[in-house]
């Protein structure tokens, strides 16, 4: 060997071309490369860690943040979760692009292995990954929302309002829990048949209520380590108590989804067919392909994130009554003027109420109970405007702050003023230019759109009718109102808790509500 060696190091030592010259393409084929390389054109985006990227910085109110880093760093940045590529979209025209026009690739969920996965099985339809389950729950969920709101939703609406305002009045202090009341009430009607909430200690809502508080915390973003570092999955239960509580959560959810979808399921079989959301499932077992196990987890979705959403914006709405009060009373005269004092709101007034139609797009608006919607996930690699965007991204529309753009709603876009949607005459406008119908992005984009959004937009119009018909909602003598305060709740914001004082407009106002819930049993 030592002759070798020798050579070698005398080769080197009198002619050390070669083995600069190898030394040289090896550095030229890496810098070529590394030019190529399609990582090179990430969007920009904030300095994270070594290792764990952004991680640390993605902590409460990241809607807020990401706001904040727009002007830093631009409508469409780039971050990195330990090694997950993030991309935040703070215009609406990008994620109009990305997640409307390509929703072909940018049309998945993220991997969530404790609230997705342990907790609901991968069946909570806004978590579903884009597959054929996904496609077969979906064309299910829409198409008996849109026959169950053909056959007599309106009623259990028209119902859940008319108690709402009537219980308002009776004991004003319960505002807030007659809100979540009324929209858990008229979730458990429409979707099972079953007869209306009365009472907070319902059981059924009780339920409900725990595991909707369980799954949005859950599925917030950086919720728990497992969701940053995937292989945690894999520890043991024995040592992972967050894998016991998340598998014993589901082991609940299941015999009480189960339970309510096999009450729906006997009264069917006995020719109780009473329109509700899970009959028509039933009826309509052959067309959507979906088990009974299937089924009573796409009933448990649509109650929990109906029930939840509704509430919260009423709450805001209510808040906004309180900071805005001179357009609370333009939308009772409204009221006075089309609908009068003999008789409440109904739907066949919603054509000639445009202002308060106008509120509920506002409110919307305004406030987005999840301000950041729900994240959608890359399935192939995109370039868009010269930016890479990888396979396995997490691309976050900030709904907050495509909702309050001020280069798509104005100066005064950060306030709360349903005349923005209203032409000078008075009437609706159909909404600035690329909002949609719905002059608003809180319901989503593409294929993973809210498919509950009619039925939110009635029942807020109902609700809102109804209460300004019967009542005005005053703030409370020395409470201050911070319309910036919220409470967060994992995916659904509120805000923090405030007192209301309901006064009836006149006097006649309960005796009419009372007789209209006397005639629908309530």
């Amino acid at each position: 060997m030592l002759p070798t060696l020798d050579l070698v190091k005398l080769t080197a030592t009198e002619n050390p071309v070669p083995i600069i010259g190898f030394i040289s393409a090896c550095v030229i084929t890496l810098v070529v490369r590394y030019l190529r390389s399609p990582w090179r054109r990430l969007p920009a985006g904030p300095c994270g860690y070594p290792v764990i990227g952004n991680a640390l910085q993605l902590k409460d109110s990241q809607w807020l943040l990401f706001s904040a880093w727009r002007k830093r760093y631009g409508d469409m940045f780039y971050l990195n979760a330990a090694g997950q590529p993030i991309v935040v979209v703070n215009r609406h025209e990008i994620a109009a692009d990305l997640l409307d026009r390509r929703a072909g690739i940018y049309s998945d969920r993220p991997a969530n292995i404790v609230g997705g996965d342990m907790m609901t099985e991968g069946l909570l339809l806004g978590f579903t990954h884009y597959s054929d389950r996904w496609r077969r729950m979906r064309k299910g969920a829409h198409e008996t929302v849109n026959k169950v709101v053909a056959h007599g939703l309106h009623e259990y609406q028209m119902s859940e309002a008319l108690a709402l305002a009537k219980s308002a009045l009776l004991n004003p202090a319960s505002w807030d829990a007659y809100l979540r009341l009324a929209s858990a009430s008229l979730m458990l009607s429409s979707l099972y048949g079953e007869r209306p909430l009365e009472s907070e200690d319902d059981p059924r809502l009780r339920f409900i209520s725990t595991f909707s508080e369980r799954v949005t915390m859950a599925l917030a973003p950086g919720a728990h380590w497992v969701e940053i570092l995937p292989w945690m999955r894999y520890i043991p239960s024995t040592f992972a108590e967050w894998k016991r509580t998340a598998k014993a959560w589901n082991r609940a959810a299941n015999d009480e989804f189960l339970r309510a979808f096999g009450r729906v399921q006997e009264s069917f079989a006995r020719g109780e067919d009473k329109a509700s959301f899970c009959s028509t499932l039933i009826r309509e077992a052959d067309r959507y392909g979906l088990s009974p196990h299937e089924n009573a987890w796409l009933a448990a979705t649509m109650y929990s994130a109906g029930a939840d959403t509704t509430s919260s914006s009423m709450s805001w709405w209510s808040l906004a009554m309180l900071a805005y009060p001179d357009l609370q009373t333009r939308a009772q005269h409204e009221l006075d003027m089309v609908v009068g004092r003999a008789r409440v709101p109904t739907y066949a007034d919603m054509p000639h109420l445009p202002y308060i139609c106008a509120m509920v797009k506002e409110v919307l608006r305004w406030r987005p109970v999840a301000p950041l919607g729900i994240p959608h996930r890359t399935i192939e690699d995109d370039v868009y405007n010269g930016y890479f965007i990888p396979k396995g991204t997490i691309v976050i529309a900030n709904i907050w702050e495509l909702n309050l753009d001020p280069k798509t709603y104005g100066p005064d876009s950060r306030q709360f003023n349903p005349s923005r949607y209203l032409d000078e005459e008075g009437q609706l406008l159909p909404g600035p230019p690329g909002t949609k119908d719905e002059g608003h992005f809180s319901f989503g984009f593409g294929r993973r759109v809210c498919v509950g959004k009619h039925v939110a937009n009635h029942s807020l119009f109902i609700q809102i009718a109804m209460s300004l018909w019967a009542f005005t909602l005053n703030n409370i003598e020395g409470q201050k109102i911070d319309v910036d305060a919220f409470h967060d709740e994992g995916i659904v914001v509120r805000p923090m808790p405030f007192e209301v004082d309901i006064r009836p407009r006149f006097s006649e106002a309960m005796a009419i509500l009372s007789g209209e819930c006397e005639l629908r049993g309530r």
